[in-house]
């Protein structure tokens, strides 16, 4: 048992982003190890540019298992697809995202392939003189950070939350083998079969994906206020979060909420307005590309990181900064 996997997700044979984000841990790892790194693509009309690029950010190997029977992911058929090819190459480490497909997957493979599985890690690293995967996740409703391993079993199994690592840039000069499975009958579950698919809208917010996200906390003082959060998302274009004592108040509804017991995010922009920036939302934001706090306490944490901070009263700042985005709207100059 040597080599790490990651699995890839895809959906219409497009891959999905968080591939390339897995492959960027997985590939610490396996240079950690002095092992190999492959990606394991389940599915189906995958392209062939779509796995050169899994080599060409980081994987030395991928393994393709197309049929049109696995276009859609059913958890029986791609663990019996995954614990096959377990038992034939032996990986000592199995990475997925915490998406819905992973949190689903995993755990149900874990069984199957008798080890253990440590969900919704945020950091990963090799043990010193064991090799044994150090897998770091929130626990006791993230108030804690507990570091686990899986010393007496193999392959040792985590998910990584999406968005908590940046993608390796594509290397074009990378060399990797494509290896083709193929899909035999005793692979597929015959007992599930897709019929279609309906989103849930139910408060929905797409915080994983979106460019802008104006968050509020505590500071907005009631759930009221919350209005001038939506409306300034609104005029940039973005998605609005919150503070996790913003959603325990009430004040908003946990699809919002950023940190380590919500969503951990990697926007463009990221605003953060009276939040003080407690150690689980900073770590739900770390890789933000621009980061600007509005908070009236000079010493709060998120002023820390930010990029650009602003001192002053929420309630004074930011009408004055929608005033001026609304004249810049009308055509107006400040």
């Amino acid at each position: 048992m040597s080599s790490v996997w990651i699995i890839a997700e895809q959906h219409d044979g497009h891959l999905k982003d968080v591939s390339f984000e897995l492959l960027s841990r997985g590939r610490k790892l396996a240079d950690r190890l002095e092992s190999r790194l492959a990606a394991v693509l389940i599915g189906d009309k995958v392209s062939e540019t779509a796995m050169e690029e899994l080599v060409q950010r980081g994987a030395d190997e991928v393994y393709s298992i197309q049929d049109p029977r696995l276009e859609n992911f059913v958890c029986e058929s791609y663990a019996r697809v995954l614990t096959g090819l377990i038992k034939s190459y032996r990986p000592c480490i199995i990475l997925a995202a915490a998406t819905s497909s992973g949190r689903t997957l995993m755990p149900y493979l874990a069984i199957k392939a008798n080890t253990g599985l440590t969900a919704d890690c945020t950091e990963l690293d090799i043990e010193e003189g064991t090799g044994n995967l150090l897998q770091t996740r929130p626990a006791i409703g993230g108030n804690i950070m507990a570091t686990i391993k899986t010393p007496d079993h193999r392959p040792q199994m985590a998910t990584v939350r999406p968005k908590s690592s940046r993608p390796l840039q594509k290397d074009s000069s990378r060399a990797g083998k494509i290896i083709s499975i193929p899909v035999t009958d005793d692979m597929l579950d015959p007992r599930v079969a897709v019929l279609g698919y309906r989103k849930d809208v139910t408060d929905f917010v797409n915080l994983e994906e979106a460019d802008i996200v104006v968050a509020g906390g505590r500071g907005l003082k009631k759930g009221e206020n919350f209005t001038m959060i939506r409306t300034l998302a609104d005029s940039l274009g973005g998605v609005v979060g919150a503070s996790r004592e913003a959603v325990d108040r009430g004040w908003i509804g946990y699809p919002h909420q950023i940190g380590l017991s919500g969503k951990t995010i990697s926007p463009k922009l990221y605003i953060g307005i009276g939040i003080s920036g407690s150690i689980q939302h900073l770590a739900g934001i770390k890789t933000s590309e621009i980061i600007i706090s509005v908070n009236s306490d000079p010493e709060a944490n998120l002023h820390k990181i930010a990029d650009f901070g602003i001192v002053g009263d929420a309630f004074q700042v930011i009408p004055e900064i929608q005033r001026r985005l609304d004249q810049r709207r009308k055509g107006g100059a400040e």
